[in-house]
């Protein structure tokens, strides 16, 4: 989501980004498979800067990709590895309002943290099952507070750090009851602080306070409107309104903002 409304979706299988408006009006897309500048291979996260710029994890290449809000390739960084700035299959990116990104390194179970310009800061996390450690992390949200939330997938859980990566909590556990999870990947923080999780195996979307107290759900396997085929992305725009990725369907929903 950018600040002007602009929805930005990440069309992994086709190698590109695609550009809507909040309406889901198509504007314009760009990439294509390849390892050049400004092509893809196996795109998944990204992130929309308070200035436009749109921040991709290309996973496959093994780097971050930078670009304007018209598609224009600006920089890139990054490379196979398990070094600082190194990546093994970056699945997530988030930006602080400060401009920061934060950045899930799948393959190396870490998070690793950037300048605007992508120089390395600093990075935490280990394999493991414990506090601050993971099992495959997917995706990677900030908080206007500057805490930093990250999808644990194979541990079932979100795990919440601050901003300098120090561990403050965690929830979730493998199932299909409330604030329980079945590979979460995807997660989102509103402006009042609640985090939106895309629980993708049990075709969902939950709801939490910023502690990780259970809200609400929706969703259940299908393909009529509101049902999900696999809830693979999940983002919330300043009006409240959610939008979902819902993968096996192809296609993206939008849900007014709820209690």
């Amino acid at each position: 989501m950018a600040s002007d409304g602009s929805v930005y979706v990440a069309d992994y299988s086709n190698n590109r980004i695609q550009k809507f408006t909040s309406d889901g009006v198509f504007v314009s897309k760009w990439g294509t498979l390849g390892t050049g500048d400004g092509q893809f291979n196996y795109l998944l996260g990204l992130a929309v800067a308070s200035d436009g710029s749109v921040y991709v994890a290309d996973a496959f290449n093994n780097r971050i990709q930078k670009f304007t809000s018209e598609g224009v390739f600006v920089s890139r960084w990054g490379t196979e590895g398990a070094g600082e700035g190194d990546f093994r299959e970056p699945r997530g990116v988030a930006l602080a309002s400060d401009g920061t990104i934060y950045v899930s390194d799948h393959g190396n179970n870490r998070i690793q943290k950037f300048t605007p310009e992508g120089v390395f800061v600093s990075l935490w996390g280990t394999e493991g099952t414990g506090d601050g450690e993971f099992q495959e992390p997917e995706g990677v949200a900030v908080a206007f507070d500057g805490s930093v939330y990250v999808v644990d997938a194979l541990n079932n859980r979100i795990q919440k750090f601050t901003s300098e990566g120090v561990f403050v909590s965690r929830w979730g556990t493998e199932g299909t009851g409330d604030g329980e999870f079945s590979w979460p990947l995807g997660v989102s923080v509103a402006s009042d602080g609640s985090v939106y999780v895309a629980d993708f195996s049990n075709h969902r979307v939950q709801k939490f306070t910023s502690e990780g107290v259970f809200v609400s759900l929706w969703g259940t396997e299908g393909e009529g409107d509101g049902y999900f085929r696999q809830a693979r992305a999940v983002a919330v725009a300043s009006d409240g309104s959610v939008y979902v990725a819902d993968y096996s369907n192809n296609r993206i929903q939008k849900f007014s903002p709820g209690p």
